[in-house]
């Protein structure tokens, strides 16, 4: 199907005004939204008519819409702008029409503070590609998690950042947190850039400035729902509103990085004391009742997504649980199958099971709207596990993995991702354009900005020309053999935290840490060079012993800095930025 009436057609340039760029479309969205569906659904003729009188609080200037590619390049006069829109909108309702039918829908499902080795499903494997179940997969109960893994495919080597917003503004940009330069979790109420940490990182979050994804996507015509925690800007900012950035639909997002509280007889915090400040927004109707927020917020997404289906729209559902971030309450559904464990941990193991439950209710429901084989599932955790179990850089919570969230040991970066379609059939158009193999697992490097340039390749939609670190996975999810087999990750935290100040670089087999501030704290050497293939739980430091590999990875770092535009941590006296050395210059 052609897109020449949808915004992504538009050869856009730049991307600094991409908003007013892309109004030829969303001048359409805007009376539609307005008129209701019934009016909006109108046909092609009924659209021109109406075109013809749209009001106009509908309207943009002429010198905004003068500068549009998309409008030949050259300023119009409001005359030439209105003809032009009724054009525009013509094709606009011409190119959507069916859209709900070809297009796919896209569910992604975000789980706060989850690692690789929180699950029943094993990631870990061994040197031929074959999934090895460790003691921590035998603890954790998901058999929604193993359901979904069995329909399609899940990667052993996928990289978040350490800490939660980062990752978060990666997923919606497609950039790396050296490039977005949200590189540290936003403290809402105050700027938490740290001692040496760089002043103008962009503790702001998402800012008008941005391109994210279901802005794209909203403007090609899909439903966009977001629902849980947002985390993408700090209290009273553009990005603390999930709706500004490109959703349609927020469902208890804001600022806040953790709920007040999991309960509902608690009102998620609200009017609760010191915790009323995370008091999850938007849930009101569930005040007072014996409700977890985990199950809550899966009633809400189900209803968002049923509408949507009503409407006969395509839609892209952002999940984003506030589990399972602390605090630790126990959920009391599944708590009693710890009995023997230390509280903490059964509570954060409760957490687990009930996130499990809401992954099944949500695929039931997509089932029973018969949507099922036409919606592709991205299954992912936001950074390393913070499960309350041992020291945060030993060989503990995130077993056999060194570290844990915040950290710059694999256990702190290396997350869940499982991909599917909801309901597989081998026959179903989509799913022969993207065919997942069941069960299968891949052994190459995935990050979180991949998900950016795959949902955009998979929809059909174009987005803006920007700079972007992602990747379109579909060879890895078709299970393609060597594909992404010598890819780079870089994971940059000028900040502190359990690890601080710290820059990580993977490429092929091998990952190099540097610690700006290596003397101070946990006082690491200033490098950690590790082999990944020989060594996958970072014991043996080769730093010392293999200097020219060592010279190797830290040009390869500080040219994937350069080139992303990283900011930097401040010297001791705090005059001057401190970059990466590299030994034997």
């Amino acid at each position: 199907m052609s897109d020449v009436g949808s915004p992504s057609a538009c050869p856009m340039s730049d991307v600094g005004n991409y908003r007013e760029q892309t109004q030829c479309g969303r001048k359409w969205n805007m009376l539609t939204r307005d008129l209701g569906p019934a009016e909006g659904d109108r046909t092609s003729d009924q659209s021109l008519s109406l075109c013809r009188n749209i009001p106009q609080q509908y309207s943009t200037s002429d010198d905004v819409i003068g500068s549009y590619p998309c409008m030949f390049g050259v300023r119009m006069r409001l005359f030439h702008v209105m003809v032009s829109l009724v054009v525009l909108s013509y094709v606009w309702c011409e190119s959507t029409q069916g859209w709900a039918a070809e297009r796919p829908n896209i569910v992604v499902i975000l789980i706060d503070d989850m690692g690789m080795m929180d699950t029943s499903v094993p990631f870990i494997t061994d040197a031929t590609g074959k999934p090895q179940r460790q003691p921590l997969n035998d603890f954790y109960r998901t058999p929604q998690m193993e359901r979904l893994a069995s329909q399609g495919i899940r990667f052993s080597n996928f990289y978040a950042m350490s800490v939660c917003s980062p990752t978060r503004i990666a997923i919606m940009t497609g950039q790396t947190s050296a490039r977005h330069h949200t590189t540290n979790w936003i403290k809402p109420e105050s700027n938490n850039a740290g001692a040496f940490g760089p002043a103008d990182w962009q503790w702001q979050g998402v800012t008008p400035q941005h391109v994210t994804m279901p802005m794209v996507l909203r403007e090609a015509g899909y439903r966009t729902i977001h629902c849980g925690k947002g985390h993408f800007g700090p209290t009273d900012s553009y990005g603390m509103e999930p709706n500004n950035i490109g959703f349609d639909i927020n469902i208890a997002g804001s600022g806040i990085g953790q709920p007040g509280s999991y309960y509902g007889k608690e009102n998620f915090g609200a009017g609760k004391g010191g915790r009323d400040k995370r008091a999850v927004p938007g849930m009101e109707g569930y005040f007072g009742q014996d409700i977890f927020l985990t199950e809550a917020l899966t009633l809400e997404v189900n209803k968002a997504i049923s509408q949507a289906v009503t409407d006969k729209k395509p839609f892209f559902a952002y999940m984003a649980h506030y589990a399972v971030h602390a605090p630790f309450n126990p959920d009391p559904r599944f708590v009693g199958n710890y009995p023997n464990v230390a509280k903490p941990l059964a509570a954060f193991a409760s957490l687990i099971e009930g996130m499990d439950k809401s992954l099944g209710d949500m695929l039931d429901h997509l089932e029973k709207l018969g949507v099922a084989e036409n919606t592709l599932v991205v299954f992912m955790g936001d950074n390393g596990s913070d499960a309350p179990n041992g020291a945060s850089h030993d060989v503990a919570c995130a077993a056999p993995l060194r570290g844990k969230k915040a950290t710059h040991y694999e256990g702190g970066m290396r997350v869940p991702c499982i991909a599917a379609w909801a309901k597989p059939n081998a026959n179903h158009a989509l799913q022969k354009q993207l065919p997942i193999p069941h069960g299968a697992v891949s052994t190459s490097l995935g990050a979180v900005y991949d998900i950016f340039p795959t949902v955009m390749a998979l929809t059909g939609v174009t987005p803006p020309a920007t700079p972007r670190d992602g990747i379109d996975l579909a060879p890895l999810l078709r299970g393609e053999k060597g594909a992404g087999t010598d890819r780079e990750f870089l994971m940059h935290f000028p900040h502190e935290h359990r690890s601080a100040y710290f820059t990580v670089y993977r490429k092929g087999d091998w990952k190099v840490i540097f610690h700006y501030h290596h003397e101070s704290k946990n006082k690491w050497t200033q490098y950690e060079l590790f082999n990944l293939a020989n060594d996958p739980y970072e014991a043996t430091n080769l730093a010392e012993s293999q200097p020219a590999q060592l010279r190797t990875m830290m040009l390869a770092m500080t040219a994937a800095l350069e080139k992303a535009g990283a900011q930097y941590p401040m010297d001791k006296e705090k005059k001057n930025p401190m970059k990466p050395i590299v030994p034997g210059l």
